[in-house]
């Protein structure tokens, strides 16, 4: 009787192997694949693919680098890169967005992403397009997914575009504490694997972002998602929110923006993990004004990187995992270009030694997916996601972003096609918010 053939074994015979431990890097070391499982690593390897009866594809490698897949912990697969806030509210519709989170996912594999956190996004598309790469109907890296952000309607980053009820973009409005538990709970239902809480917004009439959650709002939302087995995240803008997040449970904490010591110790103390999601940061900061950004955005991005930055470091030197997230899904971050920024950051800007930026974009990535001893190393017994490229990381952490040093991408164990030309595509009538004009056409500006 007819069936599925066998996968032939896979060798990778002689690399430069980073194993994303944090351990340090092994010279001509081979790296055994079946299935979608690494079988072995080193001798091992060498010795099992020599069996007489094994069928192996051996894969010369000498001279590149060997290393697991990356993993994205703070992704936005489903927003399509809007430039502002009334793109990402007023100009998407479910159809299209669904359309276009599956286009781009292909972006975010290629550039060597082979799991990554789909913290929130737009009408649930981000469940659905896990649910469809779990099933093989779309290519694309191994997905968690969220819902909607809960927010209270003085909360989030875009005003008064958020309601004061329902939902509208990535929020959905909780007014009461039943409410928190009651929505939680749907998203639970509905497939979500992780809850956001938005917990500081941007007020309109304040400068900067506010506390817009109690602790014990925070708590109740932490509890309902535990009983349930399900983890918490929070978008945290301050040192007094970060505190009272790590207090209240949340298991992994974004930003930790201008975090102090007294909100460090709660993070000792309770277990939460960050997330610093540097990246967008950086690049308006560095490269800002290439994208038509202003020079006071620019000033004020790298002086929160800065002051948080040293603290992040400090974390991770006390032992609280860090993860590495791109926010890709906007037009400062888009698809598939910085998923590697963050470990760039962490080496030239934290001081971070490259072996341990690249842990917490593969390692400590295994913790934000929720498959801790399943992906994120090289080791016998993982998935197969393996990165082998033509440079050293450790070396340069930046030849991670250059997508055209890439030799071979294993994704659960099945070689990604790297010779494709990449993902293109025309804008959609609509999809993009075209100004009249950049600044007031004033008689003054005419006639100077």
């Amino acid at each position: 009787m007819g069936g599925r053939k066998r996968m032939p074994e896979v060798l990778l015979k002689g690399g430069r192997l980073i194993d994303g431990t944090g351990g340090p890097v092994r010279p001509d070391t081979s790296v055994l694949l079946g299935g979608d499982r690494i079988v072995a690593v080193g001798a091992d390897a060498d010795a099992a693919a020599g069996r007489p009866e094994g069928d192996v594809e051996v894969v010369d490698v000498t001279g590149l680098t060997v290393m697991p897949g990356l993993i994205d912990a703070h992704c936005h697969v489903t927003l399509g890169e809007p430039a502002s806030n009334d793109e990402l509210f007023h100009h998407r519709d479910p159809a299209f967005t669904a359309l276009l989170a599956a286009f781009n996912v292909g972006k975010v594999l290629r550039a060597g992403v082979t799991s990554f956190v789909d913290v929130d996004g737009l009408f649930d598309v981000g469940i659905a397009l896990r649910n469809a790469i779990d099933a093989g109907m779309v290519e694309g890296p191994t997905m968690k997914s969220g819902s909607y952000a809960l927010m209270t309607s003085v909360g989030g980053t875009a005003g008064h575009m958020i309601p004061d009820r329902g939902t509208a973009g990535y929020a959905e409005v909780v007014r009461s504490k039943d409410e928190m538990v009651q929505v939680t709970r749907r998203h639970i239902k509905n497939g979500a694997d992780q809850i956001k809480i938005h917990a500081t917004g941007n007020i309109p009439s304040r400068k900067g972002e506010a506390q817009v959650w109690t602790l014990e709002e925070l708590r109740i939302v932490c509890d309902t998602a535990h009983d349930l087995g399900v983890p918490v995240s929070a978008h945290c803008r301050g040192s007094a929110c970060t505190r009272d997040a790590a207090l209240a449970g949340v298991d992994v904490i974004y930003h930790a923006s201008f975090m102090d010591e007294e909100a460090l110790e709660a993070i000792l103390e309770h277990g939460s993990a960050l997330c610093p999601v540097f990246t967008f940061l950086a690049n308006l900061a560095e490269h800002g004004a290439k994208a038509g950004a202003t020079s006071t955005a620019q000033e004020v991005f790298l002086g929160e990187m800065e002051q948080t930055g040293a603290m992040v470091k400090r974390a991770f030197d006390l032992g609280v995992p860090i993860f590495c997230g791109s926010e890709s899904g906007f037009s400062i971050t888009p698809y598939g270009h910085w998923h590697h920024r963050e470990m760039e950051v962490f080496v030239r800007n934290l001081g971070m030694e490259p072996l341990d930026a690249i842990m917490c974009g593969t390692k400590n990535g295994a913790i934000a997916m929720g498959q801790v001893g399943e992906v994120g190393t090289i080791e016998p017994g993982l998935r197969a996601d393996v990165l082998v490229l033509d440079g050293d990381p450790v070396a340069d952490i930046g030849v991670l972003g250059d997508k055209s040093r890439f030799r071979h991408l294993y994704l659960r164990g099945a070689p990604v096609d790297l010779d494709r030309p990449w993902p293109e595509r025309r804008p959609v009538s609509g999809e993009h918010v075209v100004n009249w004009s950049a600044v007031p056409l004033t008689w003054d500006l005419v006639h100077p």
